[in-house]
């Protein structure tokens, strides 16, 4: 890693933008030791290229790492079910000793034979990294040998934490990736989405709107995507970064070398989804289309408002806390103040600064910012603050329910798309069946020997 100083300091982020010049030369927070704990570096790279279906994803570590984070994401696709395969070489203590290059290349020119792919992307960990194999130059050759992209990406472990793996991979696609081939055509209105996953096919719930716009989304990076949409990804005319903490640092990047502008937006919410797609059209510089955009949003928001007026009637006044991270840790306070819903407390432990800023803005006086979300916080919390609802991640659920308090999974693995005005109306569902589910008042009842 000869550059990992550059990856702690991004101009373009609204926090550094309002530091000194001393403080701006001190960069961003440096990685402390427990900064893994939430993920890797490593994990953090594989979390943002797997989605490149079409593409195999190989390993190049003890098999431990590759298993730990294959397939832990609930991303879909379209396209090829390539992105599916684990792949690992499997490196051992021989490997160690002998060093792993060349079981790298047997291993890269076996996936190539037996499986085709469109590439192939290289994972370096960290024991790989403290031997010294040199990734970059096996990934070259063998690029040159087969005829096939290979695709190295510089993600150890132990450089930091899972953003920082986000970023490292949103490198590795800007240096190898992004403008090593041509589309078979352009539109005035082609557009990418940087950091927005397919979770539960949510990327689905928006895509039609573009349609009817007539906004073609040239690449989606990385969800639902194949490894030649992100290659063209440069003639596009915007960028939206959907998860500011994945691929900001790509959005700059592309804009200093192909000029394409760029905004943060959310697809969570009414309002979220709807100046995503005003900024669209705004960017895309075309009065007809601001136009056509201002109809579209009219009529979805009619549409969705109308049928969520129900829900709203059972949700208003119930008072949750969000254990999320990144884009969500702020979009899903927006969305579900949007139920009537009282928002007590939002995580603030893998969030930028930015997002802190939308946070305190959301929040107001009464909501709290909970930087270190811990079993025995999320526990007091619930208490102090008479929480009707937690939504959260996997990790938090048995924290909730042994409390006897409702739990709505809004993490990675959650099988319900919440992004678009439709995903508005499957949220509204999703915490009516979960709040009013009668296993909670089952729960809570003292047990009969309890009453003697």
């Amino acid at each position: 890693m000869k550059r990992l100083e550059e990856f702690f300091f991004e101009p373009n982020c609204g926090h550094n933008k309002l530091k000194s010049e001393k403080e701006k030369k001190q960069g961003c927070s440096k990685p402390k030791p427990g900064g893994a704990s939430g993920g890797c570096a490593f994990d953090g790279a594989q979390i943002a290229l797997v989605p490149i279906s079409d593409a195999l994803h190989l390993v190049h570590g003890p098999i431990p790492c590759a298993g730990n984070s294959w397939d832990n994401r609930g991303t879909r696709s379209s396209f090829s079910t390539n992105y599916r395969i684990g792949l690992t070489t499997d490196m051992s203590e021989m490997d160690v000793v002998h060093g792993g290059e060349k079981k790298l290349y047997r291993a890269i020119k076996e996936v190539v034979e037996r499986y085709k792919p469109s590439a192939v992307f290289v994972y370096q960990t960290c024991v790989p990294a403290m031997i010294g194999d040199d990734v970059v130059s096996v990934c070259k050759k063998a690029s040159e040998d087969l005829g096939v992209p290979i695709i190295p990406v510089e993600s150890p472990g132990f450089v930091g934490s899972k953003n920082l793996g986000n970023k490292l991979a949103g490198d590795a696609l800007f240096r190898y990736v992004i403008g090593t081939q041509e589309p078979e055509y352009t539109t005035d209105y082609d557009v990418n989405l940087l950091g927005e996953y397919n979770i539960a096919g949510e990327l689905w719930q928006v895509k039609p709107l573009f349609k009817e716009l007539g906004i073609r989304i040239l690449a989606c990076i990385s969800g639902d995507v194949t490894y030649r949409q992100v290659a063209c990804a440069h003639r596009a005319r915007v960028n939206m970064v959907v998860c500011s903490k994945t691929m900001l640092n790509l959005a700059r990047k592309m804009e200093e070398k192909y000029g394409i502008p760029y905004f943060e937006g959310s697809f969570y919410g009414i309002k979220d989804t709807s100046d995503a797609l005003r900024n669209f059209a705004r960017l895309l510089g075309s009065e007809e289309l601001i136009e056509r955009t201002e109809r579209l949003i009219e009529r979805e928001e009619k549409r969705i408002k109308e049928k969520l007026q129900p829900y709203i009637e059972k949700l208003r006044g119930k008072r949750v806390l969000i254990n999320t991270g990144g884009v969500k840790s702020w979009s899903m306070v927006s969305q579900v103040q949007e139920l009537g819903m009282v928002v007590v407390g939002t995580s603030g432990k893998k969030s930028t600064s930015g997002d802190k800023e939308r946070m305190i803005e959301l929040l107001g006086d009464e909501g709290k910012i909970v930087d270190d979300p811990n079993p025995k916080e999320l526990v007091r919390m619930f208490k102090e603050y008479d929480v009707d609802l937690l939504m959260a991640g996997g990790r938090s659920k048995f924290v909730a329910l042994k409390e006897g308090i409702p739990f709505l999974d809004t993490n990675q693995e959650r099988i319900k798309p919440y992004a678009g005005y439709d995903g508005m109306l499957i949220l509204a569902q999703e915490l009516v069946r979960t709040l009013y589910s009668p296993v909670f008042k089952l729960y809570r009842r003292k047990a009969p020997w309890q009453s003697l």
